[in-house]
C-alpha cells in the first residue's frame, strides 16, 4: 500500500508539473493581446451587435496588418449578451475573468453597461461603450462619483435630448409635442427626460406622455390618444423593433406629423419593420453620417464595405472608434497593465475618430458633435450636424 501510494503521489506530481507547464505556456503567448467584446450578438438589439462587432473586428484587423500594437498581435473575444442586462453582467465576468481580457468594448444599450460595472471596477479592467449614453453608465447616481473604469465613445443623453428639441423647435418650428416612451429602458427615459426639459425650455408645451414597454407589439390604442391631442411632433426615444411598429401604426392611424428620435433608431431592419413610407418625415439623431463628406468617413466607409458588402451604421462607427481609442491607450501605456491603459484612455483629447474629434471629460463622457438623420423613401439621408 505504501508503494501504491508512493507511485500514485508520484504520478500526480509529474501530471501536476506537466499540466503546470502548459498553463504557463498559455499564459506565456506574449504575441497576442487579448481584448473583449461584450455586445447585443442575439435578442432584440441584434443589430446593433453585430455592427459594433464588426467595426471593433475591422480596427484590430488593420492594426494587425500593420504590425500591431507594441510589437504583438492583437484579438477580439465577443462574449453575446443577449441583449439582457443580466447576460451583460455574465458575459463581463466571463470576458475578465476566464478570458482574460486587458480591456472590453462594453454593450450598446445603457442599462446592460450599468448591470457589468460592479464587474469592471472590482477587477480594474476598462469597458468603454460605443453608444451607451444615458448619464448613469458613467457615474454612480447613488454616489454621484465617476465610475472609474467605465467610459463611453458617444455623447451623452443631455446634449441628444437637447439636441431633438432643437431641432423640432428652431427647425421645425414645433410648438407642441407628445412623448412616447419604452418605460422599460434606461435609455429612452432619459432621452424623453432631457428632450421635456429642452422643449419646454424652448417655449413648447408637452401636451402628452405615455409609455409603452420592450417587446409590445399593438400601440394603437395608445397612439390614438396622441392623435386626439393634435400635437406637432411625436418624440419616440426608442429601440428600432418597437420604433418600426409604432411608425408603421401611426401613419395606418392617420398620424402624419413628424416622428422624432434618438439613435436607437440606427438600423437597417428599421425600414423592413415600418415600410419606407412611414418613415418619411421621421428623423432622428445620430452619431456619423456615412453620406458626411469627412475625409476620415469616406475612409472608413470605404474599408467598411470592402470588408462586410454593406454600408456602416453608427453603431459599426462608434465601435471602431472605441476600439481604436483603446488600442491608442495601450500603446500610451506601453503593456497591458490595466490600470495604466484606464489612465491613459482617460488622458483622451481630439482624438482624429471617424465619428469626429472625441475629448474624454472628467465624467468620462465623449465630447463630440451630432448628426440629424432624416429618413426618406427608408433611406437615411444627412440632414445637419450640430456641434457641442
Amino acid at each position: 500500500m505504501k508503494k501504491t501510494s508512493k507511485w500514485i503521489s508520484t504520478f500526480i506530481a509529474v501530471a501536476m508539473l506537466g499540466l503546470m507547464a502548459t498553463g504557463c505556456s498559455g499564459k506565456q503567448d506574449s504575441n497576442v493581446i487579448k481584448l473583449g467584446a461584450n455586445l447585443e450578438m442575439t435578442g432584440g438589439n441584434a443589430t446593433f451587435g453585430k455592427s459594433a462587432s464588426n467595426g471593433a473586428n475591422l480596427a484590430i484587423k488593420q492594426v494587425n496588418a500593420n504590425g500591431g500594437v507594441l510589437g504583438k498581435q492583437l484579438s477580439l473575444v465577443v462574449a453575446d449578451n443577449k441583449s439582457e442586462a443580466a447576460e451583460a453582467a455574465n458575459a463581463m465576468q466571463k470576458l475578465i475573468t476566464q478570458d482574460k481580457v486587458v480591456a472590453v468594448i462594453a454593450p450598446i444599450a445603457s442599462s446592460s453597461v450599468i448591470a457589468g460595472a460592479q464587474v469592471n471596477n472590482d477587477n480594474k479592467v476598462l469597458a468603454i461603450s460605443p453608444t451607451a449614453s444615458n448619464p448613469k453608465v458613467t457615474v454612480d447616481p447613488t454616489t454621484n462619483k465617476v465610475r472609474d473604469y467605465l467610459f463611453r465613445a458617444a455623447f451623452i443623453d443631455p446634449f441628444q435630448g437637447s439636441v431633438m428639441a432643437n431641432f423640432a423647435t428652431k427647425t421645425l418650428k414645433a410648438k407642441t409635442a407628445a412623448i412616447y416612451i419604452d418605460n422599460s429602458s434606461d435609455y429612452a427615459k432619459g432621452l424623453g427626460q432631457f428632450f421635456k426639459e429642452t422643449f419646454i425650455k424652448n417655449g413648447g408645451t408637452i401636451a402628452v406622455e405615455e409609455a409603452y414597454l420592450a417587446k409590445d407589439t399593438d400601440f394603437k390604442a395608445t397612439l390614438t390618444k396622441i392623435k386626439a391631442a393634435n400635437v406637432d411632433v411625436v418624440f419616440v426615444p426608442g429601440y428600432y423593433q418597437e420604433v418600426g411598429m409604432i411608425a408603421k401604426q401611426a401613419r395606418e392611424i392617420g398620424l402624419t406629423m413628424p416622428l422624432l428620435g434618438g439613435d436607437g433608431w440606427d438600423s437597417a431592419k428599421l425600414p423592413e419593420i415600418a415600410g419606407a413610407q412611414a418613415l418619411n418625415n421621421t428623423f432622428f439623431a445620430n452619431h456619423y453620417s456615412p453620406d458626411d463628406n469627412s475625409p476620415a468617413i469616406k475612409t472608413f466607409v470605404d474599408a467598411y464595405k470592402a470588408e462586410y458588402k454593406e454600408t456602416p451604421d453608427a453603431f459599426a462607427a462608434l465601435a471602431y472608434d472605441a476600439t481604436m481609442m483603446v488600442i491608442e491607450s495601450i500603446k500610451r501605456a506601453n503593456g497591458v497593465d490595466t490600470v495604466k491603459i484606464k489612465d491613459e484612455l482617460a488622458k483622451t483629447k481630439d482624438y482624429n475618430a471617424v465619428s469626429g474629434l472625441i475629448t474624454l471629460n472628467e465624467t468620462h463622457d465623449a465630447v463630440k458633435s451630432a448628426v440629424i438623420i432624416e429618413m426618406k423613401d427608408g433611406k437615411q439621408t444627412f440632414k445637419e450636424k450640430i456641434n457641442p
